[in-house]
């Protein structure tokens, strides 16, 4: 009878000695293993100023040159973190500052005004090592929304916070809180006026579709921001920063604070960062879903954002693009619009900068 109870007892301790399922480390896929993480001196970033119909005709050789500055000003910013040793997380955080503080684009100083005259701010951060996120979405007060996320990500329990709340936890962590006026810009201001006179909503750099093209664009043109980056150690993040559409009402909330939608990181996949009609990002689960197909289909990054990009959500009837880059570099800058603002740089400091569809963008 011994002899019988410790047959059967075998199976049992064996099983009580291997590695559950929840000991794998996050970021990689269920079963993978562990040494599938790349690591090593490469390195990249790759960032977007929006999407919509940006026309080189209807653009200034000035501002032009403004949108290029910022943009490489930016992306210099986080590659100079990388090259450094520096992490993903704070090299895609600093990045989008520089962007959240300049007026050209659609998130911090930049936002767009609601219905109700306010600007109202959402951002997000992912960490691929750890699949942890941090989102906000309706804050009035913080200087810089992305920063907002992060802690959110690293000192709560919690993804997502919104208004009042949001603020609150923004003054406990000790974050930058200003007045509500400092995100007031007379051109924002004035788009607004001229969108409400059609009771319309516009989308990022989408004021040509409503009869309100400003003859200098400035008033008219603005860009969700959004940042995506691979370290030194092989860990990938994504941000993104907005302000949302202008002339948007009922507290409006659209796919940038939403992970997966409009931000996904994950170290067995990739980063991307999104901008475009909310909406249809939110409802074809965009961002996640060009890492599904990554480690579903076997995809390589630019084949999944083509097809999620150029079919998927053109099917749908969604406008937009996505940045994106993978374990090994690999970056996709894909978008279905006559525009995208965007920059990427890899290891050896080489830049890419593009504004229309017809600029090339670096392939892998």
């Amino acid at each position: 009878m011994k002899k019988i109870l410790l047959l059967l007892s075998i199976p049992v301790l064996l099983a009580c000695n291997q590695s559950p399922v929840d000991k794998q480390p996050l970021g990689q896929p269920i079963n993978a293993p562990v040494s599938d993480k790349i690591e090593g001196d490469n390195f990249g970033i790759v960032i977007h100023g929006g999407a919509g119909t940006i026309l080189k005709e209807n653009m200034t050789d000035s501002l032009e040159a403004e949108y290029k500055a910022v943009l490489e000003e930016a992306i210099r910013v986080g590659h100079s973190i990388l090259a450094d040793g520096g992490t993903s997380l704070e090299a895609v955080q600093r990045t989008i500052n520089v962007l959240e503080d300049h007026p050209l684009f659609n998130a911090g100083k930049g936002a767009v005004f609601t219905n109700e005259g306010k600007n109202e701010l959402d951002a997000a951060i992912m960490d691929g090592e750890t699949l942890n996120a941090g989102a906000i979405a309706g804050v009035t007060t913080v200087k810089n929304p992305i920063n907002l996320a992060y802690q959110v990500m690293e000192n709560s329990p919690h993804v997502l916070l919104s208004g009042k709340g949001a603020e609150q936890f923004a003054e406990e962590r000790e974050l930058e809180i200003v007045d509500p006026s400092y995100f007031h810009t007379e051109s924002r201001f004035n788009s607004l006026q001229r969108i409400k006179d059609s009771e319309k909503t516009e989308l990022d750099h989408d004021a040509e579709k409503t009869g309100f093209i400003d003859p200098f664009i400035k008033d008219s043109k603005f860009g969700t921001v959004g940042c995506v980056a691979l370290d030194k150690n092989g860990n990938l993040a994504a941000g993104t920063s907005t302000g949302g559409m202008t002339n948007k009402r009922w507290n409006r909330i659209g796919d940038v604070p939403i992970i997966g939608a409009g931000t996904y990181a994950n170290n067995a996949t990739c980063a991307v960062s999104a901008t475009g009609w909310g909406e249809f990002f939110i409802r074809g689960v965009v961002a996640y879903d060009i890492s599904a197909m990554m480690e579903y289909r076997k995809m390589s990054l630019k084949e999944a954002s083509r097809r999620v990009i150029q079919e998927k959500l053109t099917q749908l009837g969604g406008e937009g693009g996505i940045i994106a880059i993978d374990a090994k570099g690999n970056i996709a800058m894909e978008f279905n619009s006559a525009g995208m603002y965007r920059a990427a740089m890899n290891r050896d400091g080489e830049l890419t900068l593009g504004i229309y569809s017809e600029n090339e963008s670096p392939t892998e």
